[in-house]
């Protein structure tokens, strides 16, 4: 699928989607790459079209200072008396052992159908992010074909209040083999129901709650809960942070934060393991604040909050603690809320050598990153929210790659676990794990600002 197929479809699906909730499909009969001395009107005649259908499904020729140019490829629309033909490809062969999917053969068929049952609307918050999520989408399936790999993509409008089993009446959803959806839990079993029919993978790639996955063997859950995100987080800082270390805890006194009880929870393990650690406040003074850390091992602050202005008053003590005591060495252990604040923080994370546990990482210095970022504009003429964060259409470009590429690799064999994960992923990694039936993201990193002023990704 060319480039402008996707920047096509995409302007037709943002213009259909506020209007019902009726399948999106392809209106483009052809694409037409301009020959030397050829004409707009030449190529409307050609194809039986008039010059207005031309432009209405190619916007660029709609700018001031358009030129036809040799080499150009240009949207043919079907003419007002044909009737628009859905594309349709096979589903992927299921020729791989289950019992060992990570020696399983390739398969052979590189064509896939997708789904994409979201929000697609301007209507509100959930609808801005998720046509943003979907543009990422389009961005990974193109991506993929420089792997050999057709996609051909199908997207349903499915806002709040939608009936989704109006949606999957129609005639393209049960033929996808992969759907990503949806984003309410209400939906999630009528549509985890259909893609068990259907044979259909399910990714559900936001927050939902319920535990459905565990019913589906079809059913891939994105989303980590808090509750398992914290759990990790705590098993992993007590392997990394073991012995070594003294960990300094600081009361925030922060009523607003939900991470009192995470660092109750977190003592109650380095108590189980013996660890040392002591308790510190910010209303301490500057004598009273030394005497929490260590100077024969090598000091971990955790603060009770992740809200910036904590951060900022702990930050202004460590300054003043350091320049005065010069053997204590300080490292910070943060939340993922505080790479929110990394264009402001970052000397400050590199100066403490800061770990910040974290299921993606947002590296605006990256080339890969620059790369989606520049292709998001030129496609669709806008930048991706700079408030998101993660970002929406990052985290799109990610999934597409990652299950469209596993699906063609590993067939119905895919679960997206250790040995499976063949595709580096641009900010949001995955690494899956069976829960029941069928598959939960377990994925999870340590990003880490080290004193040289170089970044680490410490994945578990």
């Amino acid at each position: 699928m060319e480039m402008k197929i996707l920047k096509y479809l995409m302007t037709l699906l943002l213009m259909a989607v506020v209007v019902s909730v009726a399948a999106q499909t392809q209106n483009v009969r052809t694409m037409h790459k301009v020959e030397k001395s050829e004409t707009v009107f030449g190529i409307a005649k050609k194809y039986g079209i008039t010059i207005e259908d031309l432009i209405a499904v190619n916007p660029e020729m709609k700018q001031q200072g358009y030129e036809l140019k040799a080499g150009d490829t240009l949207c043919i629309p079907y003419a007002k008396n044909q009737t628009p033909q859905s594309q349709t490809t096979a589903p992927v062969t299921n020729t791989v052992n289950k019992t060992n999917p990570t020696t399983a053969p390739l398969t052979t068929n590189k064509n896939v159908k997708v789904g994409v049952l979201l929000p697609l609307h301007d209507n509100d918050g959930d609808g801005s992010r998720m046509v943003e999520y979907y543009r990422g989408l389009l961005l990974g399936a193109d991506r993929v074909k420089k792997d050999g790999i057709n996609v051909d993509m199908h997207a349903w409008n499915v806002p709040i209040d939608a009936d989704i089993n109006v949606t999957l009446k129609e005639k393209d959803a049960a033929e996808c083999d992969i759907i990503f959806g949806p984003l309410y839990t209400k939906m999630v079993k009528p549509l985890a129901d259909f893609c068990a029919k259907n044979n259909i993978m399910m990714v559900i790639p936001f927050s939902i709650s319920g535990n459905d996955v565990e019913n589906y063997n079809n059913l891939f859950q994105v989303y980590q809960p808090q509750l398992d995100f914290d759990t990790q987080t705590i098993k992993n800082f007590i392997q990394w942070f073991n012995k070594d270390y003294h960990v300094v805890i600081i009361d925030c006194e922060d009523e607003n934060s939900g991470k009192a009880d995470f660092t109750k929870k977190l003592r109650t393990e380095l108590e189980n393991y013996a660890i040392k650690y002591s308790l510190t406040s910010l209303k301490t003074n500057e004598k009273t604040f030394a005497k929490a850390f260590s100077l024969q091992q090598k000091n971990v602050v955790v603060l009770n909050t992740e809200h910036s202005p904590s951060l900022n008053a702990t930050l202004a003590k460590l300054n003043v603690l350091t320049e005065k005591n010069a053997d204590i060495s300080v490292s910070m252990f943060g939340y993922k809320e505080w790479l929110m604040y990394t264009k402001v923080y970052r000397d400050y994370y590199f100066k403490y050598d800061t770990y910040i546990p974290t299921y993606f990482y947002y590296n605006d210095l990256s080339a890969d990153t620059k790369w989606v970022e520049r292709n998001y504009h030129k496609w669709f003429e806008k930048d991706m929210d700079a408030d998101a964060l993660p970002r929406f259409a990052l985290t799109g470009f990610d999934h597409a790659c990652f299950f469209i590429g596993g699906l063609v690799q590993f067939g119905d064999g895919f679960n997206g676990g250790k040995g499976q994960m063949t595709y580096k992923p641009v900010q949001s990694p995955l690494k899956f794990k069976k829960a029941g039936k069928g598959y939960k993201n377990t994925n999870f990193m340590f990003v880490h600002y080290k004193n040289d002023r170089t970044i680490e990704s410490v994945n578990y």
